[in-house]
């Protein structure tokens, strides 16, 4: 096996990646899996708080006269009075989000001290620790301090898996399908918040604690998956080389991509992962803690390439997505359907909802490689959008007194917002991770995942807090008017993408960070690279990656 001082490096741009086989495929796939954590909580807290055991035992609320006219005034009145009141929906339902927000700040951190890997099967234990406190709810209100608690452990450690598994996918998986990588993070998560809804689809009508407790316990086992599973895939080749064990980054890459560690295509891949590491190094040079959090924000707004505008980008990114107001839907879906009162079954509907999710992400996984980022997420914003503004219209122009709609109108709202869910799940819902896990260089990278992960919660966070004093009947009572906000917003979203989106697709994380230095994000997409980080960093005789560099991003890697 050659030394660390004899990788190969080429100036030639178009070099050949090594095939993508099944088995690095599927140890690039697993990590996904970290997303039901995210899906299943955001899940089951929707429709637990809308069954009518947990309604009753903690408000102490009489359960609705079932023998009146479902579509009676008295009836109505009844079904709109049986709900848990806005602050304490906004409680449960906003504490983990907070929980997460700062688990993702403190997670960055971790994987640059412990690894990527590590930091997440940490997340996992946190996880289990607030999930045990969960399930010991028993749904009164004298017990809200222990949901309360529960669920801010746990959001940190949703904190920690957010936030570093799309790091550590992004940073293992070949550049040829890492967008369909990430984006199945995505799809699991999904895949979680449709667990959640059979399952408490088959507990809403229990009449004891096994309403709340069995949907709340089933969670642990996702944590004990990707945990054990974890502990069976190889650390991050980047994680390596950023603390300088370059011997150990060779052969978690070979492991990785199949190859021998002698292997053209693993010395190829290495060698730019050094040269870039060490060139970015010498525009954020290494410091304290608190300068390596600083390093985040230097540079100028104004500056394409500077650090503070990726940070901006990667921050805002995250809140776009929120902004799109899909979790209100997943959070409050439930008790919305049940307020438009025409709606028999609200759990069904919620689910059906959550099927159209499931089955819509998977599109993305071709069309993120192939139509691209940026294209998929400016279609996407159009098409939610119309959808949303057109709820609002039917919903507003139809409502009566109690803010009913006939059957026909609630039956097309309920369509449109299937189609809404359909462009989120194809387009925003994976598009937003794909991008902040490819826009940050290596020597902040896991800091600058973190900052947008929280501010994905942040905002969550924001959305939960305020969502129920906008569509509680004894608040503002929006209804279907809510969705002219979240519609307004996604026209956001569509100037957003247009003018601040870059095309990173087909591209390697070190030619992105290249690409975004030369380019602007309107012309990203005809971009293509011309050198390397390898070759401008010096190649000798042999064509090999100067000695020194290597022997520098080792010095400076093995300095904590």
């Amino acid at each position: 096996m050659p030394g660390a001082a004899g990788l190969v490096a080429t100036a030639d741009t178009s070099r050949i990646e090594a095939p993508v086989t099944m088995k690095a495929y599927l140890m690039c796939a697993f990590a996904s899996f970290g997303g039901i954590f995210f899906g299943y909580d955001s899940g089951w807290v929707n429709s637990v708080l809308s069954t009518p055991y947990v309604i009753h035992t903690f408000t102490g609320i009489p359960y609705p006269d079932t023998s009146l006219d479902p579509l009676s005034d008295e009836y109505q009145k009844q079904v709109k009075a049986f709900s848990i009141d806005a602050p304490n929906t906004s409680l449960i339902v906003s504490i983990l989000s907070a929980g997460t927000f700062f688990g993702a700040i403190i997670a960055g951190d971790c994987a640059d001290f412990f690894g990527r890997r590590l930091t997440v099967i940490i997340g996992c234990v946190l996880f289990l620790i607030g999930a045990i406190l969960e399930t010991a709810w028993d749904a009164s209100s004298t017990q809200l301090g222990l949901i309360v608690v529960g669920r801010l452990i746990a959001g940190g450690g949703v904190g920690f898996v957010s936030a570093i598994i799309i790091l550590y996918m992004s940073e293992i998986a070949p550049k040829s399908v890492r967008g369909a990588i990430v984006s199945g993070y995505q799809f699991c998560i999904t895949i979680g918040i449709f667990l959640a809804s059979c399952v408490t689809y088959a507990t809403e009508n229990r009449l004891d604690t096994g309403a709340a407790r069995i949907p709340i316990a089933v969670q642990m086992l996702w944590a004990l998956i990707l945990g054990s599973g974890l502990m069976l895939l190889p650390e991050s080749p980047r994680f390596y080389v950023k603390r300088g064990k370059i011997e150990k980054a060779r052969l978690t890459l070979a492991r990785l991509r199949s190859q021998p560690p002698e292997s053209e295509y693993v010395e190829q891949e290495l060698s730019e992962i050094i040269a870039n590491h060490e060139y970015e190094l010498k525009l954020i040079p290494s410091t304290s803690w608190v300068g390596s959090w600083m390093n985040c924000f230097r540079g100028s707004l104004w500056n394409p390439n500077s650090n503070l505008r990726r940070t901006i980008l990667g921050t805002s990114m995250q809140m776009m997505q929120q902004w799109t107001g899909v979790n209100f839907i997943f959070y409050y879906g439930t008790g919305f359907f049940k307020n438009l009162g025409t709606i028999q079954n609200p759990f069904l509907i919620s689910l059906v909802t959550t099927l159209v999710n499931v089955c819509s992400t998977p599109i993305s996984f071709w069309t993120v490689e192939h139509l691209g980022r940026r294209m998929i997420l400016l279609y996407g914003a159009i098409g939610m959008c119309i959808c949303e503004f057109i709820v609002a219209i039917m919903g507003t122009a139809t409502a009566n007194a109690n803010g009913v709609s006939p059957q026909p109108v609630t039956s097309a709202m309920i369509a449109f917002i299937c189609i809404y869910i359909f462009f989120f799940a194809s387009t925003w819902g994976p598009g937003a991770w794909v991008v902040i896990g490819e826009i940050f260089p290596l020597p902040i990278r896991a800091r600058g995942v973190a900052l947008s992960t929280a501010s994905n919660w942040l905002w969550n966070c924001i959305i939960a807090v305020i969502t129920p004093y906008l569509v509680n009947t004894d608040k503002a009572n929006l209804g279907a008017k809510v969705f002219f906000l979240w519609g307004s917003l996604c026209f956001c979203c569509i100037v957003y993408t247009y003018f601040l989106v870059y095309e990173t697709k087909g591209l390697s994380l070190e030619q992105v960070d290249r690409m975004m230095e030369e380019t602007t994000p309107r012309t990203s997409k005809a971009w293509k690279p011309t050198t390397t980080f390898a070759a401008e960093m010096g190649l000798t005789e042999k064509g090999t990656l100067n000695p020194e560099v290597v022997a520098e991003v080792e010095r400076k890697g093995s300095v904590v």
